[in-house]
């Protein structure tokens, strides 16, 4: 007697999971590089107000640019999610504190605090890219 067996369409442990993560990653790092980081070198005009506000002077606002675009970058890049993510993560707690106590706009914090939360979790799930960093650095 023989069996007949249904085909499967199981997918690895965790494939879905990386799905996700590639997606969000796509579409935060084209977020940063295109709608939040170039228009910081450009001088987009309420990029300029918002940094003319800050009261740091031009070098801050592309310096800011270049450290989105460098982290929109990273996150689309495997060996270097988990750093970018982190680093974005952090650039946005840095966001929410300047909203909240400079530009005295607290209202304005909560968005960056969201994206600083979604690095983070980002940061996690990528952390192999992370240790692999780490290790690399250390030889």
């Amino acid at each position: 007697m023989t069996a007949i067996t249904a085909p499967t369409t199981a997918t690895r442990p965790g494939a879905i999971r990386n799905r996700i993560l590639w997606t969000v990653q796509i579409l935060l790092g084209l977020f940063f590089v295109i709608a939040s980081g170039i228009p910081k070198f450009v001088g987009q005009e309420d990029a300029v107000r918002i940094f003319d506000a800050i009261g740091f002077g031009d070098w801050f606002m592309y310096f800011t640019g270049l450290v989105e675009v460098a982290g929109g970058i990273g996150l689309l890049i495997r060996r270097l999610a988990g750093a970018a993510a982190a680093g974005l993560s952090i650039t946005m707690v840095f966001a929410a504190a300047t909203q909240a106590f400079i530009l005295d706009a607290p209202s304005y914090s909560v968005f960056p605090l969201v994206l600083a939360a979604m690095f983070a979790w980002l940061a996690w799930e990528r952390r192999d890219g992370l240790v692999a960093l780490r290790d690399g650095l250390s030889r």
